[in-house]
């Protein structure tokens, strides 16, 4: 079974369900709400553990009842939780989600900064054994020192590369074998405005493998300089809240399971979009067998 460690954040999602998102002050009603759990790294671990991989998320989280929750959902997906760290009288990162009736979304997250940073503990002799691993960009320290083992073990190693709140997003970059940039993520690398001289630029400078998820927009990659494009599945789209982290997971799964650039950007664009029909982060992963029916469909 394809096995693939996930690193960095776990959050615990409050959604709201909306007519359309707010653009002043005001009071709103809300005609649905649920909580699950949501986080980058976290969310691609439940969709390989989904997919039918074998999948641990190494991160931290409070000691307290909200910790509690976002370990126990991990574990409802069939994720390894062994190595999630409880930090003594922290609190664990929340998000409160605005999605509107086209499915997009607002999302207001607060960081917790009582989570020790501290990567020492991580297991990292495990890594020997994986097919691949993933981190995304809101546990630096973890994702720095998990990317060093993969890279002198030679696995796949996937960075989800959105934006960071203090910029350090480039050193991940320069460790990780293949990075999927966010648009803000790499906006934020300051690489230039058009899409496709940014990833020339990111590639040129760091060496990496590189792509860019834009929505409906389809992702785009280079392959030999070359720009190449995969366009969204067409769907109909409830909730866009947690996608990208979908598209992750499918990503590094599919890397792990040898697909080629293509068949791997296919497969997780068709995760994504699966995903996006049904409110919640989490609720829609489909299982391989859906997605390879919707890829099918669609040959």
């Amino acid at each position: 079974m394809t096995a693939i460690i996930c690193v960095g954040i776990a959050v615990m999602d409050q959604i709201f369900t909306l007519d359309s998102l707010p653009k002043e002050g005001g009071k709103y009603f809300a005609h649905n709400y649920l909580e699950v759990g949501g986080g980058p790294a976290a969310t691609a671990a439940a969709t390989i553990a989904k997919l039918g991989g074998q999948v641990e998320f190494w991160g931290r989280v409070g000691d307290g009842k909200i910790g509690d929750r976002i370990i126990d959902e991990l574990n409802s997906y069939g994720v390894n939780t062994e190595y999630v760290k409880r930090i003594p009288r922290a609190q664990s990162s929340i998000s409160a989600v605005l999605v509107d009736k086209h499915g997009e979304r607002l999302i207001i997250n607060r960081p917790t900064p009582g989570l020790d940073p501290d990567p020492s503990w991580l297991p990292l002799e495990r890594i020997a054994s994986q097919n691949g691993v993933l981190a995304d960009s809101r546990w630096i320290e973890g994702a720095e020192l998990v990317f060093e083992t993969a890279k002198a073990t030679g696995i796949p190693a996937l960075l989800d590369a959105d934006s960071t709140p203090d910029h350090q997003i480039s050193k991940l970059v320069k460790l990780a074998s293949h990075v999927a940039f966010s648009e803000s993520g790499l906006k934020a690398m300051d690489a230039g405005k058009d899409v496709k001289a940014a990833l020339r630029q990111v590639n040129k400078d760091y060496k990496s493998w590189v792509c860019v998820t834009q929505g409906s927009k389809g992702t785009f990659w280079l392959d030999q300089n070359q720009l190449k494009s995969q366009p969204a599945y067409l769907v109909d789209v409830v909730d866009t809240l947690g996608a990208g982290d979908v598209f992750h997971g499918a990503l590094i799964y599919a890397l792990a399971e040898g697909f080629t650039i293509p068949e791997a950007i296919k497969f997780s664009s068709a995760t994504a979009a699966l995903k996006c029909t049904q409110l919640g982060g989490r609720a829609g992963i489909p299982n391989r067998e859906v997605v390879d029916n919707l890829i099918k469909r669609n040959n």
